[in-house]
Protein backbone atom coordinates (compact mmCIF):
# COMPACT_ATOMS: atom_id res chain seq x y z
CA UNK A 1 0.00 0.00 0.00
CA UNK A 2 1.36 3.81 -1.28
CA UNK A 3 1.75 6.03 1.55
CA UNK A 4 0.05 9.27 1.09
CA UNK A 5 2.47 11.40 -0.26
CA UNK A 6 3.74 8.86 -3.11
CA UNK A 7 4.89 10.01 -5.79
CA UNK A 8 6.24 13.33 -4.57
CA UNK A 9 9.92 14.12 -4.83
CA UNK A 10 12.03 16.05 -1.97
CA UNK A 11 15.18 17.20 -2.52
CA UNK A 12 16.93 17.68 1.45
CA UNK A 13 19.83 20.04 1.28
CA UNK A 14 19.21 20.55 5.12
CA UNK A 15 21.62 18.99 7.85
CA UNK A 16 21.58 18.78 11.42
CA UNK A 17 18.32 18.20 13.05
CA UNK A 18 14.68 20.56 11.81
CA UNK A 19 15.30 20.30 8.27
CA UNK A 20 15.90 16.24 8.53
CA UNK A 21 12.88 16.36 10.74
CA UNK A 22 10.99 17.13 8.62
CA UNK A 23 12.22 15.57 5.55
CA UNK A 24 11.76 12.36 7.66
CA UNK A 25 8.46 13.03 8.30
CA UNK A 26 7.81 13.34 4.45
CA UNK A 27 9.52 10.29 4.06
CA UNK A 28 7.68 8.39 6.53
CA UNK A 29 4.53 9.46 4.56
CA UNK A 30 5.62 8.19 1.11
CA UNK A 31 8.17 11.08 -0.43
CA UNK A 32 10.94 10.19 -2.02
CA UNK A 33 13.41 12.11 -0.39
CA UNK A 34 16.78 12.69 -1.63
CA UNK A 35 19.22 13.95 0.82
CA UNK A 36 22.03 15.66 -1.01
CA UNK A 37 25.38 15.79 1.80
CA UNK A 38 28.08 18.00 1.30
CA UNK A 39 31.25 17.32 0.69
CA UNK A 40 33.76 16.54 2.78
CA UNK A 41 31.97 15.30 5.64
CA UNK A 42 28.22 15.03 4.98
CA UNK A 43 25.80 15.70 7.37
CA UNK A 44 27.36 17.18 10.15
CA UNK A 45 24.86 14.85 12.30
CA UNK A 46 27.66 12.10 11.17
CA UNK A 47 30.41 13.45 13.50
CA UNK A 48 28.45 12.92 16.34
CA UNK A 49 29.85 9.65 17.01
CA UNK A 50 28.58 8.96 19.92
CA UNK A 51 26.90 7.29 21.06
CA UNK A 52 27.31 4.86 17.33
CA UNK A 53 26.00 1.86 16.49
CA UNK A 54 28.11 -0.08 14.15
CA UNK A 55 30.42 2.85 13.36
CA UNK A 56 27.52 4.83 12.51
CA UNK A 57 26.26 8.10 14.16
CA UNK A 58 22.95 7.02 16.41
CA UNK A 59 21.99 10.55 15.66
CA UNK A 60 22.05 10.81 12.16
CA UNK A 61 20.29 7.46 11.55
CA UNK A 62 17.55 8.65 14.01
CA UNK A 63 16.86 11.27 11.99
CA UNK A 64 17.67 9.96 8.36
CA UNK A 65 15.76 6.95 7.75
CA UNK A 66 13.64 6.49 4.77
CA UNK A 67 15.87 8.74 2.70
CA UNK A 68 18.11 8.20 -0.36
CA UNK A 69 21.24 9.70 -0.35
CA UNK A 70 23.94 11.60 -2.32
CA UNK A 71 27.10 13.22 -1.96
CA UNK A 72 27.85 16.41 -3.61
CA UNK A 73 30.74 19.22 -3.75
CA UNK A 74 28.78 22.26 -4.80
CA UNK A 75 32.33 24.19 -5.49
CA UNK A 76 33.47 21.33 -8.14
CA UNK A 77 32.73 21.61 -11.61
CA UNK A 78 29.32 19.54 -12.27
CA UNK A 79 28.27 19.67 -8.57
CA UNK A 80 26.27 22.43 -9.10
CA UNK A 81 24.54 21.27 -11.81
CA UNK A 82 23.54 18.04 -10.62
CA UNK A 83 21.84 19.93 -7.68
CA UNK A 84 19.99 21.79 -10.47
CA UNK A 85 18.84 19.21 -12.76
CA UNK A 86 17.82 17.03 -9.80
CA UNK A 87 15.87 20.24 -8.43
CA UNK A 88 13.98 20.60 -12.00
CA UNK A 89 12.24 17.56 -11.58
CA UNK A 90 11.43 18.02 -7.96
CA UNK A 91 8.36 19.17 -6.53
CA UNK A 92 9.98 20.38 -3.00
CA UNK A 93 13.41 21.38 -1.92
CA UNK A 94 14.48 21.80 1.80
CA UNK A 95 16.90 23.94 3.13
CA UNK A 96 18.53 25.59 6.19
CA UNK A 97 21.71 27.32 5.60
CA UNK A 98 22.36 31.04 7.02
CA UNK A 99 20.26 33.68 4.29
CA UNK A 100 21.96 34.27 1.18
CA UNK A 101 24.66 31.05 1.13
CA UNK A 102 22.50 29.13 -1.61
CA UNK A 103 21.69 32.42 -3.16
CA UNK A 104 25.26 33.02 -3.71
CA UNK A 105 25.42 29.58 -5.16
CA UNK A 106 22.57 30.16 -7.80
CA UNK A 107 20.32 28.12 -5.15
CA UNK A 108 18.17 30.76 -4.47
CA UNK A 109 14.11 30.51 -4.76
CA UNK A 110 14.16 33.66 -6.85
CA UNK A 111 16.17 31.27 -9.65
CA UNK A 112 14.63 27.95 -8.55
CA UNK A 113 11.17 29.17 -9.55
CA UNK A 114 12.08 29.89 -13.13
CA UNK A 115 13.92 26.35 -13.31
CA UNK A 116 10.96 24.93 -11.84
CA UNK A 117 7.73 26.87 -11.35
CA UNK A 118 5.71 24.08 -9.52
CA UNK A 119 9.23 24.14 -6.80
CA UNK A 120 7.73 24.29 -3.06
CA UNK A 121 10.92 25.86 -1.49
CA UNK A 122 11.24 25.56 2.29
CA UNK A 123 13.27 27.01 3.86
CA UNK A 124 14.07 26.98 7.90
CA UNK A 125 16.36 29.65 9.67
CA UNK A 126 17.42 30.71 12.80
CA UNK A 127 14.68 33.83 13.09
CA UNK A 128 12.67 33.94 9.89
CA UNK A 129 13.70 35.57 6.48
CA UNK A 130 12.97 39.01 6.91
CA UNK A 131 13.40 41.31 9.99
CA UNK A 132 16.37 42.81 12.09
CA UNK A 133 17.53 39.48 12.64
CA UNK A 134 17.01 37.79 9.64
CA UNK A 135 20.83 37.15 9.03
CA UNK A 136 21.77 35.55 12.56
CA UNK A 137 22.03 31.53 12.36
CA UNK A 138 19.86 29.41 14.84
CA UNK A 139 20.48 26.70 17.36
CA UNK A 140 17.85 25.18 19.68
CA UNK A 141 19.07 26.47 22.86
CA UNK A 142 19.57 30.07 21.76
CA UNK A 143 15.64 29.67 20.52
CA UNK A 144 14.26 28.17 23.45
CA UNK A 145 15.84 31.06 25.69
CA UNK A 146 14.93 33.78 22.93
CA UNK A 147 11.31 32.57 23.34
CA UNK A 148 11.37 33.13 27.03
CA UNK A 149 10.98 28.66 27.27
CA UNK A 150 13.92 28.97 29.39
CA UNK A 151 12.56 31.47 31.72
CA UNK A 152 9.54 29.51 32.73
CA UNK A 153 11.16 25.87 32.48
CA UNK A 154 12.65 24.19 35.57
CA UNK A 155 11.32 24.44 39.25
CA UNK A 156 10.49 27.74 41.00
CA UNK A 157 14.00 29.99 42.17
CA UNK A 158 16.28 27.54 39.80
CA UNK A 159 18.24 28.90 36.86
CA UNK A 160 17.36 28.89 34.04
CA UNK A 161 16.63 25.37 32.26
CA UNK A 162 16.51 24.58 28.90
CA UNK A 163 13.81 21.62 27.63
CA UNK A 164 15.38 18.04 27.56
CA UNK A 165 14.28 17.87 24.44
CA UNK A 166 15.36 19.70 21.40
CA UNK A 167 11.94 21.34 20.93
CA UNK A 168 12.20 24.07 18.66
CA UNK A 169 14.54 22.44 16.35
CA UNK A 170 11.79 19.43 16.11
CA UNK A 171 8.78 21.68 15.95
CA UNK A 172 9.90 23.55 13.23
CA UNK A 173 10.62 20.36 11.04
CA UNK A 174 6.83 19.55 11.89
CA UNK A 175 5.84 23.10 11.15
CA UNK A 176 7.75 22.55 8.08
CA UNK A 177 6.47 19.59 6.91
CA UNK A 178 2.86 20.73 7.61
CA UNK A 179 3.66 24.07 5.54
CA UNK A 180 5.15 22.18 2.69
CA UNK A 181 1.81 19.73 2.59
CA UNK A 182 -0.36 22.77 2.27
CA UNK A 183 1.68 24.37 -0.33
CA UNK A 184 1.56 21.08 -2.32
CA UNK A 185 -2.49 20.96 -1.83
CA UNK A 186 -2.50 24.65 -3.07
CA UNK A 187 -0.52 23.66 -5.71
CA UNK A 188 -2.88 20.99 -6.83
CA UNK A 189 -5.49 24.24 -8.03
CA UNK A 190 -3.16 26.85 -8.83
CA UNK A 191 -0.63 24.82 -10.96
CA UNK A 192 2.58 26.83 -8.92
CA UNK A 193 4.72 26.06 -5.95
CA UNK A 194 5.50 28.57 -3.65
CA UNK A 195 8.39 29.53 -1.00
CA UNK A 196 7.30 28.53 2.41
CA UNK A 197 9.49 29.39 5.31
CA UNK A 198 9.64 28.78 9.54
CA UNK A 199 12.19 29.69 11.93
CA UNK A 200 13.48 27.69 14.94
CA UNK A 201 12.22 31.29 17.15
CA UNK A 202 9.05 30.97 15.51
CA UNK A 203 9.11 27.10 16.27
CA UNK A 204 9.96 28.06 20.38
CA UNK A 205 7.25 30.58 20.28
CA UNK A 206 4.72 29.09 19.00
CA UNK A 207 5.04 26.51 22.47
CA UNK A 208 4.08 29.05 24.50
CA UNK A 209 0.42 29.58 23.99
CA UNK A 210 -0.47 29.25 28.02
CA UNK A 211 2.13 31.41 29.04
CA UNK A 212 2.03 33.88 26.31
CA UNK A 213 -1.75 34.61 26.94
CA UNK A 214 -1.24 34.90 30.27
CA UNK A 215 1.22 37.99 29.62
CA UNK A 216 -1.19 39.05 27.21
CA UNK A 217 -4.11 39.20 29.80
CA UNK A 218 -1.85 40.83 33.02
CA UNK A 219 1.35 42.07 31.77
CA UNK A 220 2.99 39.76 34.08
CA UNK A 221 5.53 37.49 33.21
CA UNK A 222 4.79 34.11 33.78
CA UNK A 223 7.94 32.15 36.07
CA UNK A 224 8.66 28.56 36.00
CA UNK A 225 6.54 26.12 37.79
CA UNK A 226 8.29 22.80 37.86
CA UNK A 227 6.11 20.02 36.47
CA UNK A 228 3.15 22.24 38.01
CA UNK A 229 0.47 23.25 35.27
CA UNK A 230 0.45 27.23 35.06
CA UNK A 231 -3.49 27.36 35.42
CA UNK A 232 -4.88 24.90 37.14
CA UNK A 233 -4.29 22.00 40.54
CA UNK A 234 -3.26 19.51 41.19
CA UNK A 235 -1.38 18.81 37.71
CA UNK A 236 1.89 17.86 38.44
CA UNK A 237 4.36 14.95 38.90
CA UNK A 238 4.27 13.72 43.36
CA UNK A 239 6.66 11.25 44.93
CA UNK A 240 5.60 8.04 45.72
CA UNK A 241 7.17 4.89 47.48
CA UNK A 242 9.39 3.77 44.25
CA UNK A 243 9.71 6.77 42.46
CA UNK A 244 7.07 9.40 41.12
CA UNK A 245 3.85 10.12 39.32
CA UNK A 246 1.36 12.40 37.59
CA UNK A 247 -1.80 13.25 38.60
CA UNK A 248 -4.12 15.40 36.36
CA UNK A 249 -7.29 16.94 38.01
CA UNK A 250 -7.65 19.27 35.60
CA UNK A 251 -11.08 19.93 36.85
CA UNK A 252 -13.41 19.94 39.54
CA UNK A 253 -14.86 16.50 39.38
CA UNK A 254 -11.55 15.00 39.40
CA UNK A 255 -10.02 17.11 42.04
CA UNK A 256 -13.01 15.50 44.13
CA UNK A 257 -12.14 11.94 42.67
CA UNK A 258 -8.39 12.77 43.77
CA UNK A 259 -8.99 13.59 47.63
CA UNK A 260 -11.12 10.49 48.06
CA UNK A 261 -8.51 8.07 46.34
CA UNK A 262 -5.64 9.13 48.54
CA UNK A 263 -8.06 8.75 51.79
CA UNK A 264 -8.41 12.21 52.51
CA UNK A 265 -11.98 12.98 51.70
CA UNK A 266 -12.69 16.14 54.23
CA UNK A 267 -10.45 18.59 51.48
CA UNK A 268 -12.93 18.71 49.43
CA UNK A 269 -14.33 20.98 51.81
CA UNK A 270 -11.15 23.30 52.99
CA UNK A 271 -11.77 26.29 52.03
CA UNK A 272 -8.05 26.88 50.95
CA UNK A 273 -9.04 24.07 48.29
CA UNK A 274 -12.15 24.90 47.30
CA UNK A 275 -11.87 25.80 43.68
CA UNK A 276 -9.31 25.74 41.39
CA UNK A 277 -8.84 29.76 41.54
CA UNK A 278 -8.31 28.64 45.20
CA UNK A 279 -6.39 25.91 44.54
CA UNK A 280 -4.02 27.84 42.76
CA UNK A 281 -3.08 30.56 45.23
CA UNK A 282 -2.92 27.92 48.03
CA UNK A 283 -0.84 25.41 45.87
CA UNK A 284 2.33 25.57 48.62
CA UNK A 285 0.17 24.09 51.23
CA UNK A 286 -1.53 21.86 48.64
CA UNK A 287 1.67 19.89 47.00
CA UNK A 288 2.50 18.67 50.77
CA UNK A 289 -0.62 17.50 51.77
CA UNK A 290 -0.77 15.04 48.98
CA UNK A 291 2.66 14.53 48.34
CA UNK A 292 2.16 13.08 52.11
CA UNK A 293 -0.42 10.77 50.79
CA UNK A 294 1.11 9.55 47.24
CA UNK A 295 4.49 8.70 49.52
CA UNK A 296 3.19 5.83 51.24
CA UNK A 297 2.12 3.74 48.15
CA UNK A 298 4.44 2.14 45.06
CA UNK A 299 3.34 4.16 41.72
CA UNK A 300 2.25 1.17 40.45
CA UNK A 301 -0.65 0.68 42.87
CA UNK A 302 -1.33 4.51 42.51
CA UNK A 303 -1.85 4.19 38.85
CA UNK A 304 -3.79 1.50 39.21
CA UNK A 305 -6.65 2.94 41.73
CA UNK A 306 -6.44 7.14 39.95
CA UNK A 307 -7.18 4.87 37.00
CA UNK A 308 -10.09 2.96 38.20
CA UNK A 309 -11.57 6.14 40.01
CA UNK A 310 -11.55 7.87 36.23
CA UNK A 311 -8.64 10.02 37.51
CA UNK A 312 -6.00 11.23 34.67
CA UNK A 313 -2.31 9.29 36.28
CA UNK A 314 0.56 8.63 34.33
CA UNK A 315 3.89 6.83 35.50
CA UNK A 316 7.17 8.94 35.16
CA UNK A 317 8.88 7.15 32.51
CA UNK A 318 12.53 6.65 31.66
CA UNK A 319 13.02 6.81 27.98
CA UNK A 320 14.16 2.63 28.32
CA UNK A 321 10.73 2.57 30.03
CA UNK A 322 8.59 4.17 27.84
CA UNK A 323 10.13 2.11 24.89
CA UNK A 324 9.58 -1.08 25.94
CA UNK A 325 5.77 -0.16 27.16
CA UNK A 326 3.30 -2.51 25.38
CA UNK A 327 1.10 0.60 24.23
CA UNK A 328 4.12 1.88 22.63
CA UNK A 329 5.18 -1.35 20.63
CA UNK A 330 0.98 -1.77 19.93
CA UNK A 331 1.50 1.39 18.20
CA UNK A 332 4.71 0.63 15.76
CA UNK A 333 6.83 3.52 17.85
CA UNK A 334 9.30 1.11 18.13
CA UNK A 335 10.39 -0.47 14.61
CA UNK A 336 13.51 -2.81 13.30
CA UNK A 337 15.51 -1.88 10.36
CA UNK A 338 18.43 -3.69 8.79
CA UNK A 339 21.39 -1.06 8.07
CA UNK A 340 24.44 -2.05 5.91
CA UNK A 341 26.98 -1.21 7.85
CA UNK A 342 25.36 -1.13 11.42
CA UNK A 343 23.66 -4.50 10.75
CA UNK A 344 20.06 -4.73 12.70
CA UNK A 345 18.64 -1.86 14.93
CA UNK A 346 16.38 0.30 16.20
CA UNK A 347 14.70 3.26 15.41
CA UNK A 348 11.35 5.57 16.56
CA UNK A 349 8.29 4.87 14.56
CA UNK A 350 6.21 7.15 12.58
CA UNK A 351 3.84 9.38 14.75
CA UNK A 352 0.56 9.79 12.59
CA UNK A 353 -1.01 7.02 11.24
CA UNK A 354 -3.33 6.48 7.72
CA UNK A 355 -5.98 4.17 7.91
CA UNK A 356 -5.43 3.90 3.70
CA UNK A 357 -2.54 4.73 2.74
CA UNK A 358 -0.19 3.90 5.48
CA UNK A 359 3.22 4.98 6.87
CA UNK A 360 6.03 3.18 6.39
CA UNK A 361 9.82 2.51 7.54
CA UNK A 362 11.40 1.49 4.48
CA UNK A 363 15.02 1.69 4.55
CA UNK A 364 17.52 2.22 7.15
CA UNK A 365 19.37 6.02 6.83
CA UNK A 366 21.88 5.92 4.22
CA UNK A 367 25.29 5.71 3.70
CA UNK A 368 27.46 8.80 2.65
CA UNK A 369 26.83 8.68 -0.80
CA UNK A 370 25.07 5.86 -0.55
CA UNK A 371 22.60 6.27 -3.93
CA UNK A 372 24.98 8.52 -5.62
CA UNK A 373 24.90 6.43 -9.01
CA UNK A 374 21.61 5.25 -8.67
CA UNK A 375 20.30 8.99 -8.42
CA UNK A 376 22.28 10.19 -11.15
CA UNK A 377 21.69 7.73 -13.86
CA UNK A 378 18.15 8.52 -12.86
CA UNK A 379 19.06 11.99 -13.98
CA UNK A 380 19.81 11.08 -17.36
CA UNK A 381 23.83 10.87 -16.65
CA UNK A 382 26.12 8.04 -18.02
CA UNK A 383 28.20 6.33 -16.17
CA UNK A 384 31.60 7.82 -17.93
CA UNK A 385 30.09 10.93 -16.84
CA UNK A 386 29.15 9.60 -13.13
CA UNK A 387 33.10 8.44 -12.96
CA UNK A 388 34.38 11.62 -14.06
CA UNK A 389 32.30 13.25 -11.50
CA UNK A 390 33.69 11.18 -8.60
CA UNK A 391 37.37 11.74 -10.35
CA UNK A 392 36.97 15.28 -9.63
CA UNK A 393 35.26 15.08 -6.13
CA UNK A 394 32.09 16.48 -7.25
CA UNK A 395 30.66 13.09 -6.04
CA UNK A 396 30.86 10.08 -3.54
CA UNK A 397 29.46 6.86 -4.37
CA UNK A 398 29.45 4.55 -1.31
Amino acid sequence: MKGPLEGIKVVELAQIMAGPTCGMLLADMGADVIKVEKLPGGDDTRSYTEPAIGGESAAFMMLNRNKRGIAVNLKKPGGLEIVKRLIAGADVVTENYRKGTLEKLGLGYDVLEKLNPRLVYCAISGYGRSGPYADKGGFDLIAQGFAGIMSITGEPGGPPAKSGTSIADINAGILAALGIVSALVARATTGRGQFVETSLMEAAIHQTFWQSAIYFATGVNPGPTGSAHILTAPYQAFPTRDGWINIGGANQSNWERIVRVIGRPELAEDPRFLTNGDRMRNLAALVPIVSERTRSRTSAEWVRDFEAAGVPVGPINKIGDMLADPQVRSREMVVDVQHPRAGPMKTLGAPVKFSATPTAIRRPAPLLGEHTREVLKGLGYSAGEIEAFERNGAVLSA
